[in-house]
């Protein structure tokens, strides 16, 4: 895919966020926890800072050879501080609490990026990690870069979609046989209008285990899901067959999308890949 560079679309996307941030130029035994955040630190160039990384930081694969310190919302106060970490450099939700007080009163920093399910999010998230990191300069050149990468894919998605756009539902899982989709402000919510396309869900927000009967009501024209991972993954054929989908124009014309979930709903620095994926599945082939 080719992406478009002119000032016209960066310029209009690279809005520098407002909330201050603190500052850790020195930290030096890093423990990033959220996939979004450890890309963003390998892309600035400063991944020989880290010291450990949690278990959604998957990308790129050299992430692997670090320790793991669990799930980012699991995280236990041995783990991290058994690989005695300078600051823990988080996504939101990180935790539990007890956690955090934990590092907190052991003196390790806990220091959350904020940012958004959006383009202008995922640059936010890009200027405060490496302000906290003291390498602002290389978060500036990083955010116009993928600014522009941005623009330039959501730019052609719009008008690939047009006027007509598609009613997509994102499908987290499907528990008991049920589909838990996500509603508005969500990760997946954030991705479908990226890439042009309008959120079969508009009446609520997170995330909700609907009934057939409301599935068959929303008649999205399309079904998404990340890609299957293990075994006790929803498999396409399973929600294909499930009976509230096959009443759906999703359903009936065999349209459920997958995507790796790092790029669907990582909301980092591969986040223009994502997006074109989702478009040229929605819209068909590759325009870019």
């Amino acid at each position: 895919m080719r992406f478009l560079t002119t000032a016209t679309l960066t310029a209009a996307l690279f809005v520098l966020p407002l909330q201050a941030q603190d500052s850790h130029p020195d930290a030096n035994r890093i423990a990033s926890v959220g996939g979004a955040v450890t890309e963003i630190i390998y892309e600035l160039g400063e991944e020989h800072r880290l010291v450990a990384r949690d278990t959604t930081s998957v990308y790129p694969p050299a992430v692997h050879e670090l320790p793991d310190v669990g799930y980012m919302r699991r995280l236990s106060p041995e783990g991290v501080l058994s690989v005695n970490p300078d600051l823990v450099l988080t996504e939101p939700g990180s935790g539990p609490q007890e956690t955090i007080d934990i590092l907190t009163e052991a003196g390790v920093p806990f220091v959350p990026v904020p940012g958004g399910y959006s383009a202008q999010g995922i640059l936010d998230r890009i200027t405060s990690v490496s302000t906290v990191l003291g390498v602002p300069e290389k978060g500036a050149e990083l955010a116009e870069r993928i600014g522009a990468e941005l623009a330039t894919v959501e730019a052609m998605a719009a008008a690939r979609a047009g006027d007509a756009k598609p009613r997509v539902l994102f499908v987290l899982s499907m528990p008991g046989g049920r589909l838990n989709v996500g509603g508005l402000n969500t990760r997946g919510d954030g991705i479908i209008r990226m890439a042009g396309a309008e959120n079969a869900i508009q009446v609520f927000e997170e995330y909700r285990t609907l009934s057939d009967e409301a599935i068959i009501e929303l008649a999205p024209d399309a079904i998404l899901m990340m890609a299957p991972r293990g075994d006790h993954s929803t498999s396409t054929e399973d929600i294909l067959a499930h009976p509230a989908v096959t009443l759906t124009p999703a359903g009936q014309n065999a349209k459920i999308i997958r995507i790796d979930g790092t790029l669907l709903l990582g909301f980092g620095p591969r986040a223009a890949q994502g997006v074109q994926l989702l478009a040229d599945a929605l819209y068909g082939g590759d325009e870019g």
